[in-house]
Order: structure tokens, then sequence, then C-alpha cells
């Protein structure tokens, strides 16, 4: 009787697994291949100084989120043959009215702070708050997905593991330095905070703005404000340099002979719309004018874009400018920035 009733359950069991779905199947597959992969994740942390009982804290409680891997599969692959739209629309739907107002609002409320940052590294506060604005709207979106299970979950998918598996073992460190697992929410993709700070970036330039000895880029304004602008200055903002200006260009101008010769490795599709550097007087003489009030100085060197066409507004771009585009590589995002900012200013 015993051995009926254990040939019994025993087939029982079998019947149960063969009939798991696919999708069932296909889960727990996906949960043992994700914690084994969280498995060398924490051999390769341990040999980076992490703690043993940090990684036992964090690892276990990881779960794969397949959401994060269908926003990263929709992402815009941007063919480099494909056209480039125009820049107008964008301005219309990114510096809006109600953009503008908040980031004067915002940079009222944080000027004593805003003026300090900016006399200590030049930084100025309008750009500061165009940053914020662009980020996560003055800090009223900063996202709300958890920053350890996005990162394991993005690393362990494979696709993109060169970029997201050192921004797991950087979030794994901060943990470990004693940033409480709890405040670290952020971006599918792993950007943190009011600031959008990736985990590494965290690590290298995260500053205490506030003065209690934390930077926390997730609570204090100060401490995003003076966290942006250490960012700045790490890419290499240069003080008293404006970002760039709006210019009016002559029917007449030869755009062949002012066409760059120098092949970008970085974000060509970016760089390879910029023309030649010049220096102000240089374009002055070529009949390229500022289009307002502002100006550059007759020495200082830009670049011209034109990101709708030849005929319509177009822009010279300091090195300055570059350096927003060290935050996120658009000239879209680039010009919004400093267009912002200017609104911001005035």
């Amino acid at each position: 009787m015993r051995i009926m009733t254990a040939i019994a359950c025993s087939a029982l069991t079998f019947a149960s697994l063969s009939t798991a779905t696919p999708i069932q199947n296909a889960n727990a597959q996906e949960s043992s291949g994700f914690a084994s992969y969280l498995q060398q994740v924490r051999q390769k942390a341990l040999q980076q100084g992490v703690r043993a009982q940090t990684l036992d804290q964090v690892l276990p409680g990881l779960t794969y989120n397949p959401r994060v891997i269908e926003l990263d599969r929709s992402q815009p692959g941007g063919s480099p043959d494909s056209a480039i739209p125009p820049f107008a629309p964008y301005q219309q739907r990114h510096i809006t009215p109600a953009r503008i107002s908040q980031g004067k609002d915002a940079y009222r409320r944080l000027i004593a702070k805003l003026i300090d940052v900016e006399r200590e590294t030049g930084v100025p506060g309008p750009i500061i708050m165009a940053i914020y604005g662009k980020e996560t709207n003055y800090g009223s979106y900063t996202g709300d997905f958890d920053i350890p299970r996005s990162l394991a979950t993005l690393a362990y998918e494979g696709r993109r593991r060169a970029l997201f598996e050192p921004e797991l073992l950087a979030v794994l460190k901060l943990i470990d330095q004693g940033v409480p697992q709890s405040a670290l929410k952020g971006s599918w993709a792993g950007a943190m905070g009011k600031p959008q700070f990736l985990p590494s970036v965290y690590l290298r330039l995260a500053k205490d703005g506030s003065g209690d000895g934390y930077a926390d880029i997730w609570e204090s304004e100060y401490d995003a404000v003076a966290s942006i602008a250490n960012y700045f200055v790490n890419s290499g903002w240069r003080r008293g340099e404006p970002w760039g200006i709006a210019v009016n260009v002559p029917s007449s101008l030869n755009r062949s002979s002012i066409e760059s010769k120098i092949v970008p490795t970085r974000c060509p599709r970016v760089f390879g719309r910029h023309s030649q550097w010049k220096s102000m007087a240089e374009w002055r003489a070529m009949g390229v004018v500022p289009a307002t009030g502002q100006t550059l100085g007759e020495n200082t060197m830009a670049t011209l874009l034109e990101p709708d066409g030849a005929g319509n507004r177009a822009y010279l771009l300091t090195g300055n400018y570059r350096v927003i585009l060290d935050y996120n590589c658009s000239n879209f995002y680039g010009l919004a920035v400093g267009l912002l900012a200017d609104e911001i200013r005035s």
C-alpha cells in the first residue's frame, strides 16, 4: 500500500512538472541563470573590496525585472543613416513657459547656494538649474525603480553588460560605504537622485553641499547643486565663458569652406554637425553676427551649428557647450540646457 502511494505521489509530481507552462519554465530558467550570475558578481565585488556582509545583505534579495529589459530594448537605436529630426519642435516641448517659470522659482530659492557654488567653481547658477530642470523637472520626479535590482537585471541580460556590470559593482560599493539601500531609487537605467547620476559618477563626483558629511543627491538640493557643478568642473568648464549664442548666418556663407575635417571618435552624429573652430572675430568677418544682445569675446573660439538647416536659427557654440554634452551627448539636449539657462537668467 505504501509502495502504491509513493508511486502515485511520484506520478502526480511528474504530471505537475510536465504540465508547467512554457512561461513558467522560462521564468524558472531565468531565475536560475540570474542567481548564478549574481554569484559571479559577488566574487568580482569581493575582489574590488566590497565586504561579504554587504553582499550577503543585498544580493539574495535581488530579483530579475523583465520590465527593465522591455524599456531598454524599446529605446530608439538611431541608425547612422536615419534622418535627424528638426530641433524647433523639441525646443517647444522642452523649454515651456512652465519649465521656465519653475526654473526661475528654483533659482530664487537656491540663489544663496548657487552664488557660493559659482564663486567656487565658475559654473553659473542658471546652467546648474537648467540641468536640474531637464533631468528631473527640478526634483519633482527622480524615478522609482530599485537601482540595484535594475542594474543587476540589465547586467545579467548581457546586451550591454560592459556598461551595466560596472554600475552594478559601483552601487554595491555605495551601499558598502553607508548609502542606505532604501534610498537607491531612480530611473530604469540606473540614474539616481536629483541630478540623475549613475552610481560610478556618484562615487567620483557627488559632493556634500550642505556640510553634513553626506552627499545626499536624493533629498538635498544643496548636495545636488554642488554635485552638478563638480561634474562640470571635472568635464572642463571654463569660468566666465558663455555656452554659446544665437546668430544670424548670411545666405552667402560658403558652408563647404568651414566644414570640419576632424573625424570625431565620440558621438560622431553629434560632433559631426559642428563646423570648424573659429574666433568670434573670424565669424564676424564672414557675416555671422549675434542675433540677440548676447555676444562672445572677439577671441573666443566657437563652432557653428545650424540644427534646422540653412536659413533657420543658428548658434555659435563654445568649449563650454561641449561640457554640457558630456552630461548627455545630444545636440538637442545641449541646446535645450543652454537656452533654458538663458531664460532662467533673464
